[in-house]
């Protein structure tokens, strides 16, 4: 089924994903667009849309929100009609109106950190929270959007996501 956008399981379950509605998407395209502009500048790695299937260690087959791998990781060995088989440095995950947030933290920790994400954000602009997960360490917490932001610290030197961009309208 081509024109469905699905994700696997471990344990080969088929989800099917649905459309985003307004709100998500513009947040999802603001979010990609300012690492796109970041890393059009810096050229530090490559970049790809919530569409692109990245297939996982662990046998999951996911579509992140945003996606970046960085030029260390070599992505151009993978061949380009296949998914993604190279881990992503850094993922981010915009909560939209039909997620369950424990599912989404649950994602965070057992798929992609567990996989050997460096970075990741889980963004939840209905509560005003931020997630930040790293490598061997527990989630910091960042609470309200006004006046913060989230670092792309040492993975992605320089990119700064206002977190004002991503409250509800």
């Amino acid at each position: 089924f081509p024109d469905l956008q699905m994700e696997r399981e471990a344990d080969w379950k088929i989800l099917i994903m649905s459309p985003v509605k307004k709100g998500s998407g513009r947040r999802e395209s603001q979010l990609h667009g300012l690492l796109f502009m970041w890393n059009n500048l810096h050229q530090l790695g490559e970049l790809f849309s919530p569409s692109t299937g990245f297939d996982l260690p662990s046998g999951v087959i996911k579509s992140p929100d945003v996606a970046w791998i960085s030029n260390e990781a070599n992505v151009g060995s993978d061949e380009e009609e296949l998914f993604v088989k190279t881990v992503p440095d850094f993922i981010a995950e915009m909560r939209s109106s039909s997620d369950r947030l424990s599912k989404l933290q649950e994602k965070m920790e057992q798929v992609w950190m567990a996989n050997g994400v460096r970075l990741a954000w889980l963004i939840d602009p209905y509560e005003e929270t931020a997630y930040i997960y790293r490598q061997g360490q527990a989630p910091e917490i960042i609470k309200g959007f006004d006046d913060k932001s989230l670092s792309g610290e040492d993975l992605m030197p320089g990119f700064e996501l206002p977190l004002k961009a991503m409250k509800r309208r």
